[in-house]
């Protein structure tokens, strides 16, 4: 199981990377593989704020259509529009170029409430 120590987890399965206040976020390697091919990723809140624990978006695989949570409250800023010709490179490159939205935090506290990646696998149990 792929799971880097340099980047943080939910519990809701979502991997935040953070550079200043900006947050990349994707759905872990776990989740993807949980969810099969995935065909589709819908996000319809770019350049909204969002709290923690809002739903962003969402990912559509042959078998099933999951809510994607934010994993930290912001404004959503960028988009991974790669993601609209090519989804399943979230199976193929999760924590790379599977990435989803970009995210300017506003409360950094919640940074704190991450999971770190030995935490999510033992979530997972990996």
């Amino acid at each position: 199981m792929n799971i880097p120590t340099n980047l943080k987890y939910t519990k809701d399965h979502e991997w935040v990377s953070i550079e200043g206040d900006v947050a990349t976020v994707g759905i872990t390697d776990f989740a993807q593989k949980e969810l099969g091919d995935i065909v589709y990723v819908e996000v319809e809140t770019l350049d909204q704020t969002l709290d923690k624990d809002e739903v962003f978006g969402t990912v559509e695989a042959v078998k099933t259509v999951s809510d994607l949570f934010l994993p930290l409250s912001g404004e959503i800023i960028e988009f991974n529009e790669e993601l609209e010709t090519t989804p399943e490179s979230v199976n193929s490159d999760a924590y790379g170029s599977g990435w989803m939205i970009k995210v300017k935090i506003s409360n950094p506290a919640e940074v704190e409430e991450l999971l770190s990646s030995e935490d999510y696998a033992a979530l997972i149990g990996a």
